[in-house]
């Protein structure tokens, strides 16, 4: 079988890179070692543990991809404020939309219901899926790519697009670098209920361990449900994962400082140890990186999908520029076009978010006190937090079409 272009990986970045590109006239493949299945949604079912934080950038991308209809006929639960502030010491900041005349700052919104949103528009399309088709063997073959599958099947295309995720089988098979390294932290997830309403409120709390975050969930009877992302090292991750439901309230609690009230219930618990990797390129002839195939990026602020919807928007935008005046697409100067637009952006994000992680993994004592002190005299400069706000809503940069107003 023969495409004019493959994407590997079908989740919410490859989904959108496919619907992206439904208008160029490719003869296009999209293929998943999963089902590519919508299941019928039930808005009482528990929460998905694994959430994102999409921001406004995000939102216009899948509302242009057609997609966010089906994202609100789920659940999803914006969010207007945003409370962070040091648990071992004083300092505080507060964000807010108003601050730069937005409704909200974003959504936070379980990874399932993204990725069905986006699975009904592709089924609904021409596009080519080939589900439950795992990737076994990549070569190049003249200007094509070879790529043969665990049960034998063999595709070929001249541009391979891989959006597998972070642990990347095209990214491993092409032979692509990477610089990598652990955090020497692992991440609790899980949704939680607790007494006081979250009101449409994103809250972290750095502790001596790591950050804890409190996202917002959405459901039209109850605000009382949060997901939680609880950053910590190795061994007390073990120790957490290990106990039983009440044990995990009362800790999370505490290390909360009860802010919400008390943890009343707490749903299924994933514990995901945290990697930053980086691609050293993202382009190569016939090949583009995207998602978290390209990059990983610590969750500390919810980036990691965002970056991701951007690179499908810039590549599909780049892509479709290139078809317009008949260049080969599969060209690297053509895909570097991409790879020149995105890779600084990520880079930054990706640098922002280590220095906010060791700073405020930091114990000695000038730095403790040079964090709070800094958050305090940032929560006084409006400007500067509504600088911060347009970055995390995504409004900033070299925005993609798809994305802009």
């Amino acid at each position: 079988m023969r495409a004019d272009l493959i994407i590997v990986g079908a989740g919410m970045v490859g989904s959108a890179l496919a619907l992206a590109l439904r208008e160029q006239g490719l003869d296009m493949l999209l293929i998943d070692g999963g089902p590519l299945s919508v299941e019928p949604f039930d808005l009482a079912a528990a929460y998905e543990p694994r959430v994102s934080a999409l921001s406004v950038a995000s939102q216009r991308i899948l509302q242009r991809l057609g997609a966010w209809p089906g994202v609100l006929a789920r659940r999803s639960s914006p969010y207007a404020e945003m409370h962070v502030w040091d648990g071992c010491g004083t300092g505080r900041i507060h964000f807010s939309a108003a601050s730069v005349h937005a409704d909200t700052l974003g959504h936070i919104v379980e990874n399932r219901v993204v990725q069905d949103a986006l699975l009904e528009r592709l089924h609904d399309s021409d596009i080519g899926l080939l589900a439950n088709a795992r990737l076994e063997r990549l070569r190049r073959s003249g200007d094509e790519w070879l790529l043969t599958l665990v049960d034998g099947r063999e595709l070929r295309t001249p541009l391979l697009i891989a959006a597998d995720g972070a642990n990347s089988a095209v990214r491993r098979l092409a032979g692509c670098a990477t610089r990598e390294w652990d955090y020497l932290h692992h991440a609790i997830v899980t949704s939680v209920r607790c007494t006081a309403h979250h009101q449409a409120t994103a809250w972290q709390r750095f502790t001596d361990d790591g950050p804890l975050a409190f996202l917002p969930l959405g459901s039209a009877l109850d605000g009382h449900w949060c997901s939680i992302v609880w950053s910590t090292t190795p061994d007390r991750a073990a120790q957490l994962m290990t106990l039983d439901d009440d044990a995990f309230r009362s800790e999370l609690g505490q290390a909360f400082e009860q802010r919400l009230g008390e943890v009343l219930q707490v749903e299924r618990r994933l514990c995901i140890p945290l990697r930053q990797r980086h691609a050293k390129r993202y382009v190569e002839q016939g090949l583009a990186l995207i998602g978290d195939a390209a990059h990983s990026i610590h969750p500390l602020a919810g980036q990691g999908v965002n970056l991701g919807f951007l690179d499908a928007a810039v590549l599909a935008e780049v892509i479709g520029q290139a078809a317009g005046r008949g260049e080969r697409l599969a060209d690297e100067r053509v895909l570097s076009r991409y790879e020149r637009r995105r890779m600084p952006h990520n880079l930054a994000m990706m640098a922002a978010m280590e220095g906010f992680e060791r700073l405020f993994q930091a114990d000695p004592l000038p730095l403790r006190w040079l964090r709070n002190a800094g958050l305090d005299w940032v929560d006084g400069l409006d400007a500067a937090k509504a600088a911060f706000v347009r970055q995390a809503l995504g409004l900033s940069g070299d925005l993609p079409a798809l994305a802009r107003a």
